[in-house]
């Protein structure tokens, strides 16, 4: 299946179905995120309920420490 993350379109494994898979991908896993699904903000408790779909659009902001 493809989806688009950050503006980049990726194809994604079969068994990559809901929000909560994505996030737990390498890239991803242990960061903390804001989640907006095709233009809407998805909230944690979500993320396991959110189903995956073609042609999804997925923006993924995670926060950085500095000073």
């Amino acid at each position: 299946m493809n989806i688009t993350v950050n503006g980049k379109t990726q194809s994604v494994e079969e068994n990559c179905r809901t929000l909560a898979d994505l996030l737990a991908r390498p890239e991803w896993a242990g960061k903390l995120v804001i989640v907006e699904l095709n233009g809407e903000l998805a909230g944690r408790e979500m993320h396991g309920d959110i189903v995956l779909t073609e042609g999804d659009r997925v923006e993924l902001v995670h926060f950085v420490g500095g000073g």
